[in-house]
């Protein structure tokens, strides 16, 4: 292809408006260009790139018999109201009417309407297993769309549903997507980790999160590429390389969770849902006996642990909540924070939020910093994390201004369920005893639910069995962003590219060093000066040869200076770069790999035996 031919806008600087790396680079490079808030346009680079991934998603899902279908994006409401979730949804969704007054919503996903077809059409377990998938627009009423293909209100998805007669044949469909999921996404080139996650608003049971790691901000080894021009970082004077680490840092950390993950096993999950190492300490202490003692504006955990000189771990903090309109007492030790996702999950709450002072003060009788599990009223629900039940001796609450009790023990002083609702921290014991708990950054790329028979116990999905009983079908659902894998595989695989001139300065520009599976092009051929006719004919001949080899080629023909034709090639990031220059009339070429910045002059005739030596390398 002729990059005369294309649509490639570059920008000469990265735009001031976009926050993170994959956004910026997406933007000057000429991949996207936004519309309306939350909406974007693949131009044919990027355009390209998501044709590549979904050609990638067919392969895998041909090997685990998923069969490709489409529905309509636009979906009758009906269809959501026999589940459930047109209503608790939310403002999420995107709903119409057409001119008769029937309501539609934009479809943010498809569990309602396969659910529908797949009813209609599947009477019997013997038409079992089945599993269904498309790649298609879906729509979200996101309420502050930013960061690029991040977070956005149209974005491309890749949805699998598959129905089961019994839960044996769901996890083995289950694993089979958690494979092919590894497999895709081994293939995009990504750094992931297989995490637990929450099922949320999807209604799932078992669950597993993918997320795409950020890189490390200050890993100058990862970000920047070295070309045959400088020889090591240790190079760079300091100027240069703080002004690197300064280029680093001034953009925001991508990803909208928090992965807490073991330094020495497989262990990952969501930190809504990490847990940590925890065993009972088993020491018994003399229970001591319960005194009211004022505290006299003390209305921290630190402040009371202050004033009565004492650690933090000694006190228990008292929280209420509203689950469902219920109020839910929760306690923890000291300054441990409460995973409220953790709560709400242990509760099977709809909804579960903060109560207010107002409703606190009317609870207990005090106000917020005073408030203790001792003597609430009967039937008061009270959810304490694990490390409470150990704890002996503590310090609560008074539900008296300024005051709070000592010496209080659990089960003695007051009864609860005892469950792990705190948040982990970072350094703690791996809940598996292996390592410990490291956080990072990350973008969730997939999720895979086990859905059961939520859908199809609403919707009335039923099959007959092998002993001719009316059964609901069991299913499970699984998703891939499709265009988040581009943001996704951006954020990964942006690069500093330093070189210095001949005047001996050194410089540095951002790039795109794309995997070799999912790069637009394999090969950027660029010819320097396209008005020669030595580089006319080589370029042609090299353009013919590298085609019938199998290689995807741009060409960059342009009437432009060189600076221009390397600045581009640098921004698309393909993986080779095959440079026609001053040495075209002796038939020799300069081959760059993009990845490591290693330069060799290769004559034309052994150009295509060279590249496939370096792909085996690679």
């Amino acid at each position: 292809m002729k990059q005369s031919k294309m649509l490639i806008p570059t920008l000469r600087e990265m735009p001031s408006d976009a926050q993170v790396i994959s956004h910026a680079l997406m933007l000057r490079a000429g991949y996207v260009r936004q519309i309306s808030a939350g909406s974007y346009t693949y131009l044919p680079l990027a355009n390209r790139v998501i044709e590549k991934i979904k050609a990638i998603i067919r392969e895998e899902f041909d090997k685990i018999d998923a069969v490709e279908m489409l529905a309509p994006a636009m979906i009758i409401s009906e269809l959501w109201k026999e589940s459930g979730r047109y209503e608790t949804y939310g403002d999420d969704l995107f709903k119409l009417k057409n001119s008769e007054g029937t309501e539609f919503i934009m479809g943010p996903t498809h569990e309602e309407t396969l659910t529908a077809i797949v009813r209609d059409s599947v009477k019997s377990y013997k038409q079992l297993p089945l599993t269904l998938y498309q790649i298609q627009a879906k729509y979200r009423n996101e309420k502050r769309p930013r960061n690029g293909l991040l977070r956005t209100r149209e974005f491309i998805m890749k949805d699998s549903y598959s129905f089961h007669a019994d839960n044996a044949s769901l996890d083995a469909s289950y694993l089979d997507h958690k494979k092919a999921y590894e497999n895709i996404f081994d293939r995009a080139g990504l750094d992931y980790k297989a995490i637990i996650g929450d099922g949320g608003a999807m209604g799932g049971k078992d669950s597993q999160e993918f997320m795409a790691i950020t890189p490390d901000r200050t890993d100058l080894n990862h970000w920047v590429v070295l070309d045959k021009s400088v020889a090591s970082l240790e190079e760079l004077p300091e100027d240069v390389l703080e002004a690197i680490k300064a280029e680093l840092l001034k953009w925001s950390v991508s990803g909208e969770d928090t992965i807490a993950y073991s330094s020495e096993s497989d262990y990952a999950a969501n930190l809504e849902m990490a847990t940590d190492f925890y065993k009972p300490s088993g020491k018994v202490l003399a229970q001591e006996e319960m005194v009211k003692v004022e505290t006299p504006d003390c209305k921290s955990i630190d402040e009371v642990a202050a004033f009565l000189q004492i650690e933090e771990e000694q006190t228990v903090k008292t929280m209420l909540l509203m689950a469902d309109g219920e109020p839910v007492v929760a306690l923890l030790v000291g300054n441990d924070q409460l995973n409220d996702v953790k709560l709400k999950n242990h509760l099977e709450a709809g909804v579960l939020e903060p109560a207010t002072a107002e409703e606190a003060r009317a609870f207990f009788g005090a106000d917020f910093g005073s408030l203790g599990p001792v003597g609430l009223p009967e039937g008061t629900r009270i959810v304490a994390d694990r490390r409470v039940k150990g704890a002996q001796n503590v310090v609560v609450g008074a539900n008296d201004n300024g005051y709070h009790y000592k010496g209080v023990n659990p089960e003695r002083d007051f009864t609860a369920e005892y469950v792990d609702i705190r948040e982990v921290r970072e350094g703690e014991l791996s809940p598996d005893g292996k390592g410990v708990l490291k956080f990072a950054r990350g973008i969730e790329i997939g999720h895979i639910f086990k859905l059961g028979t939520r859908y199809t116990e609403s919707m009335n999905g039923l099959i007959l069995d092998d002993n001719g009983r009316a059964i609901p079908m069991i299913m499970g659902c699984y998703g891939i962003g499709v265009s988040r894998l581009l943001s996704a595989v951006l954020e990964q695989h942006a690069r500093l590219f330093v070189n210095k001139t001949p005047k001996g300065e050194y410089r540095y520009a951002w790039g795109i060093n794309f995997p070799k599976e999912l790069a637009p092009y394999d090969v950027h051929l660029i010819e320097v000066n396209s008005k020669d006719d030595a580089s006319n004919r080589l370029t042609a001949t090299i353009e013919k040869l590298l085609q019938k080899a199998g290689y995807q080629v741009l060409t960059d023909e342009r009437n432009e200076r060189a600076g221009v034709k390397f600045s581009d090639s640098d921004l698309i990031g393909l993986p080779i770069r095959v440079t026609v220059g001053k040495k075209a009339v002796d038939g020799i070429v300069e081959v760059k790999i993009k990845a490591t910045g290693d330069t060799i002059e290769v004559h034309a005739d052994n150009l295509v035996e060279t590249l496939g030596i370096l792909s085996q390398d690679k």
